[in-house]
């Protein structure tokens, strides 16, 4: 074997996975012309295209399809052997990053990241906010955090963070004006703010349970939001009913700018799950984020 026929071989599965020069630079750390260059050199190399380039995208050619399936395991078998060589040669350290909702920064990053970097100085951490469904080791993300039921049955999921509900509120000035529901079916004559996923474009159904009787409302409103946050200030302002995460009414509801409405009804929310590609090893730094986070859970 030729001491060059390894080269561009890692960055040829980061364009490959990425679907882009500009993707697998971010992922490799590097600038995009040596993503290029490196792949120029690679197809030289091999002596066909591995490629289809246009000025939007980035696709394989059929050999290039091949040559993936063949090379990715014993890619990922070196990278893997040598993270863990470096995991035995020092304590955690390298860049963690993360993609996750804003629900999940708010509810179990955010309280707990000041603490878990001053105990890892050798780790740094990006945070991807992004509330669509993503393919994370395509993207080049160590792991994500998504409610229980979006995470897919061939990742591993460790839950995380505290317990969550749906919360019904609304503004006390919007209840004065129309009315206190008293039972789910009475906010179909309501102006409620409505969430559109991003992921699937479409709107969120509210659920209800109690006593063993279940619904869904497609409820209605003249608001559609796609951030939560902006949400509870439209809630705030008086524009209608919401139905938000518990976390974040909380401190509106206990200064009195918002009151919780049919609390009876609203069932707890699937655990937040942090999750990550079914490997035989979890690289230290994602390890160490794992049992802090359980510890912080503990607590």
């Amino acid at each position: 074997m030729r001491q060059d026929q390894l080269d561009g071989l890692v960055t040829f599965v980061a364009v490959a996975e990425t679907r882009g020069f500009s993707a697998a630079a971010v992922r490799l750390g590097v600038t995009p012309s040596a993503v290029s260059q490196a792949v120029r050199q690679l197809e030289a190399r091999v002596g066909v295209p591995l490629f289809n380039r246009t000025t939007r995208s980035v696709s394989l050619t059929e050999a290039g399809g091949r040559f993936l399936e063949r090379i990715r395991p014993a890619v990922q078998e070196l990278a893997s052997a040598a993270e863990e060589l470096a995991d035995n040669a020092a304590r955690p350290s390298g860049l963690l990053r993360l993609n996750v909702p804003r629900a999940a920064y708010m509810f179990v990053l955010r309280p707990a990241i000041g603490r878990f970097l001053r105990a890892y100085p050798d780790i740094a951490v990006e945070v991807s906010i992004d509330s669509a469904l993503v393919d994370i080791v395509g993207l080049g993300f160590d792991a994500g955090i998504r409610f229980g039921g979006s995470v897919e049955h061939d990742m591993v999921g460790v839950r995380v963070g505290p317990p969550l509900a749906n919360c019904i509120v609304a503004a006390p000035r919007y209840l004065a004006g129309r009315g206190t529901p008293t039972h789910p079916r009475e906010l179909l004559a309501h102006d409620c703010i409505g969430f559109r996923f991003a992921s699937s474009g479409q709107l969120e159904r509210w659920d209800f349970e109690k006593d063993g009787e279940t619904m869904t409302l497609p409820v209605t409103g003249r608001l559609v939001l796609n951030d939560v946050a902006m949400m509870l200030e439209a809630t705030i302002d008086g524009i209608g009913i919401a139905n938000l995460i518990s976390g974040y009414a909380e401190r509106a509801i206990e200064d009195g700018r918002l009151v919780r409405l049919l609390a009876d009804w609203t069932p707890p929310l699937p655990d937040l799950t942090l999750y990550y590609p079914d490997r035989r090893r979890v690289p230290s730094k994602l390890r160490a984020l794992i049992d802090f986070l359980r510890a912080e859970n503990a607590g």
